[in-house]
């Protein structure tokens, strides 16, 4: 775990989505759409930034994420900004590191009136196409509901960075 485990991220990404249609109600219909990500370093390597087009149903929005380690508790945090709600709320920092190529990073939110925890995994980051995926628990991390999961392919024709 270090300031450069977000490096494989860095550049243009094509995305693709599935979300539960609902959450934390039993739901098994999965909505498929796509996006796109353009991350990029900051604070030396020490941080990064994404900015999001995330194409749903119902409508396409913008969103950012901002990440930075802290070398002293080696540890990462995220925040997420949805562009639909951009002066309502930061959201709190996801708090994590990375383990053997997969990050794992937790927080405690609200969701529809209740308590739950969330969990953020970054997955197959070795590979040219990363997974990140969601996941919500209501009894403190005993059990978790994936809902929602994204599949990066990186975007060779926009991605000067990664040309060869």
């Amino acid at each position: 775990m270090s300031a450069n485990d977000f490096d494989f991220f860095h550049g243009r990404w094509t995305v693709k989505h599935r979300r539960l249609v609902q959450r934390l109600a039993g739901c098994t219909d999965w909505q498929e759409f796509s996006g796109s990500c353009e991350v990029a370093p900051l604070l030396g390597g020490a941080g990064n930034v994404d900015d999001n087009v995330i194409n749903p149903p119902g409508g396409t929005y913008r969103a950012a994420t901002l990440r930075a380690f802290d070398p002293a508790l080696r540890q990462w945090s995220i925040w997420w900004l949805d562009g639909r709600y951009p002066a309502a709320r930061l959201d709190p920092p996801m708090v994590g590191r990375f383990e053997g190529g997969t990050g794992t990073f937790y927080a405690d939110e609200v969701f529809e009136d209740r308590p739950i925890r969330v969990r953020f995994l970054w997955l197959k980051t070795t590979t040219p196409t990363p997974r990140w995926e969601q996941a919500f628990s209501t009894d403190a991390g005993r059990t978790w509901e994936t809902n929602w999961e994204m599949d990066f392919e990186r975007d060779f024709e926009k991605d000067v960075t990664q040309q060869p």
